[in-house]
């Protein structure tokens, strides 16, 4: 592997993770030169060379790596475009950052023949996004779903196995720095929905905008929906699924969803991420790792480096083929509807009922409906009177 000198921008969980990998494997082929941070007087415990200038980085000859760890997803965008046009391979973190704009930096790619990896932003510690490329790159693939955010699955587990209550589950994620102080990004499921563009491009060839995308979270499940999936021995999951539904229709959501015991995500836990990858003739495969967390990301972002060491990168081969699938809205679900007023009830279009429940607090219905419908309304169905979940019928 040739000698890697890095420019690290980000000094936060992920980036003094990533510092403290490297101090213990001590690897004399890695060397980060600077690190870029927005506040140079802060005190930060460790022997390093700190800066506040990106031109510190971007004008040292010797620097032929750049690593973007920062959680301003415009800054990252600067950062990684200003590399690549200066032919400099750069890792990135930054999953909000590449779903909005990842056609644009494949382009820039390929302009100037220079890499950017970023295994480590969508699954953790998991490399999912390498076993795509590598390993399913046929058109075998049918589907990949899964836990994506180990922050919400972090607090779903204290709520379904310790019987914490939502706001306590979520302070103890906080504490553990498992969740930001504002923790909207994971609970309402962005988070998942940005690596879930990411793997969408390399499994399928196909990058859909975040905004077209149904997006939503567990901000507004209550005791009621809790109660609900103990009777029905099930357990709540922020779930981000991509499927082939036919050979020219692709589907894809984040929402949470009632998992029966026989499903693998069932039993993943805490900070943990679970991705089931199905094809046609190998049916389904499990990978599972850490999600969180500043030592498993930053063990993610030195396997990037590593690649980048060996001249590794990325060959979009999905995008290439002959007929991608076109994405599509026009497939239901059957859903569980947790809603209060008739106005709330009348939102959701249900093409059958299943099962219905009615009450002075609140009321249920169990039925079909398009992702569609569900996606005009996601924004008004973000109160709390109402929690939707896909409802699996296995």
């Amino acid at each position: 592997m040739k000698q890697l000198n890095i420019g690290l921008f980000g000094f936060g969980n992920v980036g003094h993770g990533l510092y403290d990998v490297l101090k213990r494997i001590d690897s004399k082929s890695v060397t980060i030169r600077h690190i870029c941070v927005r506040d140079i007087n802060k005190e930060r415990g460790v022997d390093a060379k700190f800066t506040s200038n990106p031109d510190d980085i971007f004008n040292d000859r010797d620097i032929n790596l750049i690593v973007e760890v920062i959680d301003d997803a415009e800054a990252a965008y600067e950062i990684v475009k200003r590399a690549l046009k200066m032919r400099i391979p750069v890792v990135s973190g930054n999953k909000k950052m590449l779903g909005h704009h990842l056609p644009e930096l494949i382009d820039l790619q390929e302009q100037y023949n220079t890499a950017l990896l970023y295994d480590a932003s969508a699954c953790g510690s998991i490399p999912v996004i390498r076993n795509l490329e590598e390993y399913y790159d046929n058109d075998l693939l049918t589907s990949v779903k899964g836990i994506l955010n180990g922050s919400s699955n972090f607090i779903l587990s204290k709520i379904f196995n310790e019987k914490m209550g939502y706001k306590e589950a979520l302070k103890l994620a906080q504490d553990l720095g498992f969740a930001e102080s504002n923790p909207t990004l994971d609970i309402d499921g962005w988070d998942s929905l940005y690596k879930l563009i990411i793997v969408t491009i390399h499994a399928f060839g196909v990058y859909v905008a975040p905004e077209e995308i149904l997006t939503y979270g567990i901000s507004t499940m209550n005791d009621s929906d809790i109660r609900f999936a103990h009777e029905k021995e099930r357990r709540i999951k922020l779930v981000a699924h991509v499927e082939k539904v036919d050979d020219s229709k692709l589907i894809m959501c984040v929402l949470p969803q009632l998992i029966s015991r026989n499903k693998y995500i069932y039993s993943v836990e805490d900070e943990f991420n679970g991705v089931v990858i199905k094809g046609l003739f190998y049916d389904k495969q499990f990978m599972f790792g850490r999600g969180a967390g500043g030592h498993p990301t930053g063990s993610a972002v030195l396997s990037d480096i590593t690649a980048c060491g060996y001249n590794y990168r990325y060959e979009y081969k999905k995008r290439n083929d002959s007929v991608l699938p076109c994405y599509s809205t026009d497939h239901a679900f059957r859903i569980y509807f947790r809603y209060k007023t008739a106005e709330e009830r009348n939102l959701l279009k249900f093409e059958n009922i299943r099962e219905q429940y009615t009450s002075e607090e609140f009321s249920y219905i169990i039925g079909d409906v398009s992702i569609a419908n569900l996606k005009a309304h996601q924004e008004e169905l973000r109160t709390p009177n109402c929690f939707v979940a896909a409802y699996p019928l296995d």
